[in-house]
């Protein structure tokens, strides 16, 4: 993994940047193979509060973890610890679904391998303001995964491909906490 670390109103010492390199790279005991992502590290100090967001894009995943504690040390383990909570219970998820296809402990392996083609873009259409345009494949998934990986986002909807139907879904967050499913007619 390559370590991008920032800090904001904070100065990044050596032995704070072996510290997060030392803490983060135990996440690689959860993969066959050593993911080849970037791991972008934001610190910031507001308050004598210190706060440390972690975010690790990969294939078919995207960890984020975020944390606030007085000390910095103390928010970095907090933030790994739930950095592993999210991998277990993902690759959890994945192993109940994968032992019917084939062997569990290749799934994350062959999610680095795919390849996951997002490109942006910025461009105007007719009056309205359109900052950014994504594009990406739509994995085939039951809702479940697609709740579990708009959980992990951190995002309020998600667009993916019904595995059964093989049409074009959205999975959101209503405002009373529990979760909306829309589907083509």
């Amino acid at each position: 993994m390559k370590y991008n670390i920032r800090g904001e109103n904070v100065e990044v010492t050596g032995s704070i940047k072996e510290y997060i390199e030392k803490k983060v790279s135990k996440l690689e005991r959860y993969f066959d193979t050593p993911p080849t992502s970037d791991v972008n590290v934001n610190i910031s100090v507001y308050n004598d509060e210190q706060q440390i967001e972690v975010t690790i894009p990969m294939v078919n995943l995207l960890l984020r973890a975020e944390e606030r504690h007085n000390d910095l040390y103390a928010a970095i383990d907090l933030v790994v610890d739930k950095l592993e909570r999210q991998i277990r219970k993902y690759k959890t998820k994945v192993n109940r679904k994968a032992r019917q296809s084939g062997a569990p402990k290749h799934v994350f392996a062959e999610m680095e391998r795919e390849a996951l083609a997002v490109e942006e873009a910025e461009e105007d259409d007719e009056g309205f303001d359109i900052v950014r345009t994504k594009r990406f494949d739509l994995k085939p998934m039951d809702s479940e995964e697609a709740i579990l990986q708009m959980d992990m986002l951190g995002h309020a909807f998600y667009v993916f491909t019904n595995a059964i139907s093989g049409n074009t879904n959205v999975v959101y967050r209503r405002r009373d906490g529990r979760y909306g499913l829309i589907e083509p007619s």
